[in-house]
């Protein structure tokens, strides 16, 4: 019996590290993407800049 309920915590610990694994993976491409955009917007926004 307690071969039985290990197996089945190992089941459900690896698909939340799982869940958990591509939640961080989008999370760093959508802030990557965000960052190369807000540098494009500063660089582009450079060349209003009057001194």
């Amino acid at each position: 019996m307690s071969h039985e309920k290990t197996y089945k915590m190992m089941g459900q610990v690896g698909g939340g590290t799982l869940a958990l694994g591509i939640i961080v993976l989008v999370t760093g491409i959508v802030m990557g993407v965000l960052l190369i955009v807000n540098a494009a917007r500063t660089l582009r926004g450079r060349n209003e800049l009057l001194f």
